[in-house]
């Protein structure tokens, strides 16, 4: 009897799918940069095991599995995936102006896949991507989450949240076409149901539009466009929902709103004044300055079809916030990397560390703005922005020293993405 029923398990089992075997990788490289404190690590040892990491620390004190894929990059020094804290995967650049009206409101999020790989092959396995139209940005987070297509993990913001006339309105000066942006909201109760609402449709992160900007028509970036009222609903209900909120602010005073307000970062931030470093220093709000796009957009704007009016703002903004820039981290502010990608090619994102460096920081603190910072600005802490057990296989090599020499960061060797090699040998 109790042979028959060992038979009867073993035949019942056949049946059954086989377990699953963990995928393990290893990887090995020369150095290894602790971005939390500076210090670099010779020799390390990094196993990832089903997409996250499983062990670190120096060869010889971490055990390699033994059916352990292995991923050697001699003379090469690791850091945590990078992360841009302020994209728009699914806006080119190339396509400006009134070149926007040739092309299917489709084609915009089609767009986005290339831009997605380039973006991931950079080196910036996180972004979020705060604003875009068609939830286009929702899209491309379900394709490649689903493994349909490459790119990095993405926080998404859906449409930005902005006021009728503002900057994330769609303005035109033919009546008969007028249209409003489905971000629009006008009122403390209004903005409430907005936000409600872009979570609804898959919002991760909120993005509200305090002030006027560069690249909308008929808008002053240093006018503030949201009530204070506004602002605190935003935040105050978006938190409730358990989700972060950036605020587009060139201006002082609307700085200074979304700061009091609760907002959690503060985008641009180009008119910025003492008080505003003072406020976000004390209140803990996290500043991302887009410092190095001005160059792209002033060499190859016109071309691109920027209208005459975005140019003009574009040059009245770019040097003073690159001076604030400068202020605010001598000021002890809190930053983030944060690129506005987009408005210049996807892919060249790490272009901005030494436009950081020159204006003020150390290789470490621009580096740390776009690894520790921005995951404690996303509140992931415990998924990216450190190489430590537990986090996501998320790993870029570089050639070199990038606290020596920054720009190496502008040409990785090896990008890895959950323990995947998506650039490298």
């Amino acid at each position: 009897m109790f042979a028959l029923t060992k038979k009867l398990l073993a035949a019942l089992l056949a049946f059954l799918p086989a377990p699953a075997l963990a995928d393990t990788v290893a990887i090995t490289a020369a150095r290894m940069l602790d971005v939390s404190t500076g210090r670099t690590v010779a020799d390390p040892v990094v196993v990832v095991t089903d997409g996250r990491i499983s062990a670190v620390g120096r060869a010889g004190t971490v055990a390699i599995p033994a059916d352990a894929r292995r991923i050697d990059l001699p003379g090469k020094t690791l850091l945590p995936g990078l992360i841009d804290m302020h994209v728009h995967l699914s806006r080119a650049p190339t396509l400006s102006g009134y070149r926007v009206l040739e092309y299917t409101d489709g084609f915009w999020t089609v767009l986005g896949v290339p831009h997605a790989e380039a973006t991931l092959r950079a080196g910036f396995t996180t972004v979020r991507n705060i604003g875009t139209a068609n939830y286009s940005d929702v899209a491309l987070r379900q394709a490649i989450d689903g493994g349909y297509i490459r790119g990095p993990r993405i926080v998404a913001a859906t449409y930005s949240l902005g006021a009728t006339g503002g900057h994330c309105d769609s303005n035109t000066n033919v009546p008969s076409q007028a249209r409003t942006s489905p971000g629009v909201a006008d009122g403390p109760e209004a903005v409430r149901a907005k936000v409600r609402e872009l979570r609804k449709l898959g919002a991760q992160v909120l993005k509200v539009c305090a002030t006027g900007g560069v690249f909308s028509r008929n808008t002053d970036p240093g006018a503030q466009q949201m009530t204070f009222e506004e602002l605190k609903m935003a935040a105050d209900e978006a938190h409730m929902l358990g989700m972060r909120v950036a605020a587009h602010a060139h201006g002082a005073e609307g700085i200074k709103a979304a700061i009091r307000a609760g907002i959690d970062t503060i985008e641009h931030a180009s008119f910025i004044d003492a008080e505003g470093v003072r406020l976000a220093k004390e209140r803990g709000t996290w500043l991302g300055f887009d410092v190095y796009n001005t160059e792209y957009t002033l060499a190859e704007g016109a071309r691109n079809g920027v209208l005459e009016e975005n140019l003009a703002k574009e040059r009245r903004v770019g040097t003073a916030q690159r001076e604030n820039f400068r202020r605010s981290v001598q000021g002890g502010a809190k930053h983030i990397f944060s690129t506005d990608a987009g408005i210049y090619p996807h892919g060249d994102n790490a272009r901005q560390f030494a436009v950081m460096v020159r204006f003020g920081m150390t290789p470490l603190q621009a580096i740390q703005a776009a690894t520790v910072n921005a995951a404690a600005a996303l509140g992931r802490e415990n998924d990216v922005g450190t190489i430590a057990v537990g986090r996501f296989g998320d790993l870029v090599a570089v050639n070199g020293d990038p606290l020596a020499n920054v720009t190496t960061l502008e040409r990785p060797a090896v990008v890895v993405k959950g323990g995947e090699l998506v650039r490298g040998p």
